[in-house]
């Protein structure tokens, strides 16, 4: 099979899709201070941001298995990209005209929440039926694209502060905002082709009854859990526990971790055709859990930020590793296989951090929750496994 047609358009506005995605998710936590010094706005509010947006891309994830096949998959596409941009220029002026500024902020991340939400499940199955030959390095490939657009989030709007000052914030988000209504363009111009050829998927009730599914969703809640666990305390714990200063720990913390979970997509996007997925999955598992030992036990502050890194660079191919052999092994799982497993990612980013908070909470100190977050690569080892020795069998 060979690459055919103007299917580059399809990946650019795919990789567009995923950055999109990056700037809806990292544009609104660098604003938290100026939000808090502006209007008011609580510490306790402040981290219900976060949380509404993830709890607004898992209901779009599962309502999404209802109405994506019979909408269109090219219409979604361009209401999301439509969302996100009207979410973040919105948020330019929307918290200023109403009386509660911090209700026009939610409303907002709300809207471009939806669209994050319908990128996270689409973009994923239209690079999956393009006619390319080396799929799941495509779709690592893919995913880096959200690793770039988080860093180029961050390093940028942070250059736009200092050159302009934090002031000026609500210029920067129409200017973020330009790339997802650019990409409307994209969307609703390139070709899309059907997810599964000579008719309907599986649906949901199908998939609930087979038992391998239960296997993928477990890899998605590990790879999610494995990512997020880092990604979320990485600033926070070389800031506390290793002493660095926050510009340093964002940037050697968060910021290295984002770059090398890149570097990690990008190499198995070049040459994952040499390299079999699933021993590749097992022995980036194994990577992670040494990332996550390494900076648990880490006695000086350069070790625990080369865990840092490391784990990033381990959990690039856990995500869309996951995805690849989930719809390899379900050819027919569709949308609905799609819409779950991105619900599942989401549920394993939001109980990963959430297990590392309360542990860290406990016990004082941030190095005994990452320490427990070691559960997450081992069991996704652990089924990977499985699944390579059921195929063999």
């Amino acid at each position: 099979m060979s690459e055919s047609g103007n299917y580059g358009k399809t990946k650019l506005a795919c990789y567009l899709g995923f950055v999109t995605q990056a700037i809806t998710a990292n544009f609104a936590p660098l604003l938290f201070l100026t939000f808090f010094r502006s209007y008011g706005i609580s510490y306790a509010q402040l981290a219900l941001i976060p949380l509404v947006f993830f709890l607004t891309q898992l209901i779009v994830d599962f309502l999404s298995t209802r109405f994506v096949d019979q909408v269109g998959y090219r219409k979604c596409m361009v209401a999301a990209q439509v969302a996100s941009g009207l979410g973040l220029a919105m948020l330019s002026f929307l918290p200023d005209l109403l009386p509660s500024p911090f209700f026009g902020i939610l409303l907002c991340v709300v809207i471009y929440a939806i669209g994050s939400g319908l990128i996270e499940v689409l973009c994923s199955p239209i690079i999956e039926a393009c006619p390319f030959e080396n799929k799941a390095g495509m779709m690592s490939l893919l995913h880096s694209f959200y690793c770039w657009g988080s860093v180029g989030t961050i390093l940028l709007s942070t250059a736009f502060f200092s050159a302009f000052g934090t002031g000026n914030w609500r210029i920067l988000a129409c200017l973020w905002a330009l790339i997802p209504l650019y990409n409307v363009v994209n969307f609703a111009t390139c070709p899309i082709e059907p997810i599964v050829e000579g008719g309907k998927g599986m649906t949901v009730a199908e998939l609930l009854k087979t038992k391998i599914f239960w296997v993928f969703i477990l890899l998605m809640v590990c790879a999610g859990a494995s990512e997020l666990s880092m990604a979320q305390w990485a600033s926070a714990f070389a800031e506390s526990s290793l002493g660095v200063s926050k510009a340093t720990g964002d940037l050697l913390g968060a910021c290295g971790f984002a770059v090398f979970m890149g570097i990690s997509r990008l190499l198995y996007g070049r040459y994952g055709e040499k390299v079999e997925l699933s021993g590749f999955m097992i022995v980036s598992g194994l990577l992670c859990l040494v990332s996550y030992l390494l900076a648990a036990f880490a006695s000086l502050p350069v070790m625990g930020l080369i865990g840092c890194m490391l784990c990033g660079f381990s959990v690039g191919i856990m995500w869309p590793g996951s995805i690849s052999i989930s719809s390899s092994r379900l050819p027919k799982g569709g949308t609905a296989l799609f819409a779950l497993l991105a619900l599942a990612g989401d549920l394993g980013g939001a109980v990963g951090p959430a297990i590392v908070g309360n542990i860290s909470q406990l016990t004082g100190r941030i190095q005994s929750g990452l320490l427990a977050g070691i559960v997450f690569p081992l069991l996704l080892v652990i089924s990977v496994f499985l699944l390579k020795k059921r195929a063999v069998n």
